[in-house]
């Protein structure tokens, strides 16, 4: 048997703690007294790193997981979603219960987070499910060239704003958060897809990912929970790892620095 490298530690994860409803609320609490946007990632994979299971992600999930993404809904400002994801999964507005609009309301927030959508093109219909079945008026975040455009085919179903920078046909998202922050959402939640995770982690602007790991191998090609146009490495500190006994792992991690 090949011998452990001197001073290295290993730890067997899973005590016998239970977590119950107020503590799994503390565990996944944005810091205090923020004063620019945090953003947070929440994403579920395969074993295999799989991040859809017949194309949508919701096919991996069950009951362990869709707690845990009411939860993080519950305590964003604002929930940012790329538009491919928004076609896919099918969006609709966010939902809150009556107990979480009053949890809400004591944070000083407002009772339903509103859905951002980023989309370079603005290619969204006023007749989608996201801007249909929605308490609150869904917030795009476009190109300067699609401006226009699509503040007309949306009219006053959506708040169309402007994210470029030099380049006039693309979304920074930098000035994303800086949008976002000017309307107070600092608490920012961000599911998706793959290509606007992978253009927070390029720009160094991902504070922390929450990872469900399902107990299942997808095989094929599905795609990673992020897609970019260059790597780019984020050190990450793990800050808890739950369990559930359906085999499910749900993981929080923040960046170091």
């Amino acid at each position: 048997m090949a011998q452990p490298a001197a001073g290295m530690q290993l730890t067997l994860l899973g005590g016998a703690e239970t977590v119950d409803e107020h503590r799994l609320g503390d565990l996944y609490a944005y810091p205090d007294a923020l004063t620019r946007c945090w953003v947070r990632s929440n994403f579920i994979a395969s074993i295999d790193g799989a991040a859809t299971a017949e194309g949508k992600s919701g096919g991996l999930g069950a009951a362990g997981d869709r707690v845990l993404f009411a939860l993080m809904r519950q305590l964003a400002d604002v929930i940012v979603v790329g538009a491919g994801t928004v076609r896919v999964e099918n969006y609709g507005g966010a939902q809150m219960s009556v107990g979480a609009r009053q949890a809400r309301q004591a944070r000083g927030q407002a009772e339903v987070p509103p859905i951002a959508i980023v989309t370079g093109t603005g290619a969204l219909e006023r007749d989608m499910k996201v801007f249909t079945h929605s308490e609150v008026v869904p917030l795009v975040l476009t190109s300067a060239t699609a401006l226009e455009s699509t503040r007309t085919r949306l009219g006053a179903a959506a708040e169309v704003i402007d994210c470029s920078t030099s380049d006039k046909t693309a979304v920074d998202v930098a000035m994303v958060l800086a949008a976002l922050a000017d309307r107070g959402h600092l608490r920012v939640l961000t599911e998706g897809g793959p290509r606007l995770h992978g253009s927070f982690i390029e720009a160094k602007l991902l504070d922390e990912l929450c990872l469900t790991v399902a107990p299942v191998l997808v095989g094929g090609h599905a795609p990673r929970i992020t897609t970019g146009l260059a790597p780019v490495q984020t050190d990450l500190r793990r800050a808890h790892l739950l369990a559930d006994d359906d085999g499910y792992l749900y993981a929080r991690y923040v960046r170091t620095a």
